[in-house]
């Protein structure tokens, strides 16, 4: 199993410090969750029903013609690759890593390779996966050159399969609207945005076909029947989405800023989090943790992502552990 992020209570007990006194800050997800409602003995009591308006509420929040909701979008990056014959598949790269993982282990012939390599080597591959805006390098892809990738692939039968997880704060950007075309697949992520990982909810956003192969090879109930009353209302909260996108892109530049501040220029990022390459990567994250604050360590290439502090305590203590690590980050 891929390393992730939230690891906490393995790095609680690594460093000896309780769980509750540390600011995780491993994962990309909204701190200042969508205010959760009381939820009905109803849903607790009743089998799931997909007849229930989510898909139809998903689709409008989205701009796409259809959305089928899924047990988060890993759900999806798993069964996806089981729907194709062996194929040649680019993926993007450094990034999120089940993707190349799930196509390895459905028996197709992968490569990793940066954005710009996969646009320009596109003829090479039946299926190209990117990340949009990416996790954790934070690149992005202009919408033209997007569509035009899929028609080429799309042309010879091929997919693009494009992740949207971080996507939530700049909407405009999106291609879910464009999902009625064959072989163009936007994955979305309900955790991030609006601060339920743990309800595990997405959407898988494509042509009819697909979607409909999809849902048979994942099979009845997909979301538990709390999570889709939940679902149904933070998707139809306009207002708090609109709010929370203006809190987050400042949030996304406020970290910038104070990474900055510290010596830690961002080599890239969005508004949910920020990465840094540095050679000194497993130093700084060793001296944050030894002060319970937990990143986001990468190997390869050797770097660091920082969620998002909550609160104002939150954000100096970030600051001030920044200011003790002296010497690590000249």
């Amino acid at each position: 199993m891929l390393e992730h992020g939230g690891r906490l209570l393995r790095a609680a007990q690594r460093y000896g410090i309780p769980a509750a006194q540390w600011l995780d800050l491993s994962t990309g997800i909204n701190p200042d969750s969508w205010p959760l409602p009381q939820i009905p003995a109803r849903a607790w009591q009743r089998l799931p029903e997909d007849d229930d308006g989510l898909a139809e509420i998903a689709a409008g929040y989205y701009g796409a013609p259809q959305a089928l909701p899924v047990a988060g979008s890993q759900a999806a990056i798993q069964a996806l690759p089981e729907l194709r014959a062996r194929s040649r598949v680019g993926v993007l790269a450094p990034g999120y890593a089940e993707h190349a993982h799930a196509w390895r282990r459905a028996g197709h012939e992968v490569e990793t390779l940066s954005g710009d390599d996969l646009l320009a080597q596109r003829e090479r591959y039946d299926v190209v996966v990117l990340i949009h805006p990416n996790n954790p390098g934070g690149d992005r892809f202009e919408r033209d050159a997007l569509l035009a990738l899929h028609q080429g692939l799309a042309a010879r039968g091929g997919w693009l399969l494009i992740d949207e997880a971080f996507m939530d704060a700049t909407p405009e950007r999106s291609l879910c609207g464009d999902t009625a075309r064959d072989g163009l697949i936007v994955l979305r992520s309900a955790g991030k945005f609006f601060g339920l990982a743990g309800a595990r909810a997405g959407f898988v956003c494509a042509a009819p076909a697909l979607l409909a192969a999809l849902r048979e090879r994942l099979g009845p109930w997909t979301l538990t029947g709390p999570a889709r009353y939940v679902l149904r209302h933070a998707l139809a909260d306009r207002d708090w989405q609109q709010a929370m996108r203006a809190q987050l892109r400042a949030q996304g530049e406020r970290l910038a800023a104070l990474l900055a501040a510290h010596g830690l220029a961002p080599s890239g990022g969005s508004a949910f989090f920020q990465w840094r390459r540095d050679p000194r990567a497993a130093q700084l994250h060793d001296a944050l943790a030894r002060r319970a604050i937990l990143t986001r360590l990468f190997e390869q290439p050797a770097s660091l992502r920082f969620g998002l502090p909550g609160g104002e305590d939150e954000w100096r203590r970030l600051d001030a552990a920044l200011a003790e690590l002296g010497d690590l980050h000249e």
